[in-house]
């Protein structure tokens, strides 16, 4: 996904800066991660009060393989399907993945 993609994806909170990381991107609004771009998909950043509703509009949580092959979880989930054709939807989702990178934030 270019850059110009992505930068709208995320119109809704303002300005974002993108930065390649691990062979993808890392997206950030005001200084704080909020998601990911890996395999060309955009991954949102969710936290324990905000993965159950990721986890109930379809999303799945993203993991990859560690050096033993085992499965390790991260925050991080898929759009909900319907955000991609209603950018008021994708919106609340955005938001919802900055409020779990400000959440982060302030944790000791």
């Amino acid at each position: 996904m270019d850059n110009a993609e992505i930068e709208e994806m995320f119109s809704s909170l303002g300005p974002i800066t993108i930065r390649r990381m691990f062979g993808g991107k890392g997206i950030y609004h005001r200084g704080h991660i909020l998601a990911l771009e890996v395999s060309d998909e955009i991954l949102l950043k969710a936290d324990a009060l905000s993965a159950p509703k990721f986890e109930a509009a379809g999303a799945t949580q993203w993991a990859y393989e560690n050096k033993t092959r085992k499965a390790v979880k991260m925050p991080y989930w898929s759009i909900p399907e319907d955000a991609f054709d209603n950018p008021d939807i994708m919106a609340k989702w955005v938001r919802m993945a900055y409020e779990a990178a400000l959440r982060a934030a302030s944790l000791p």
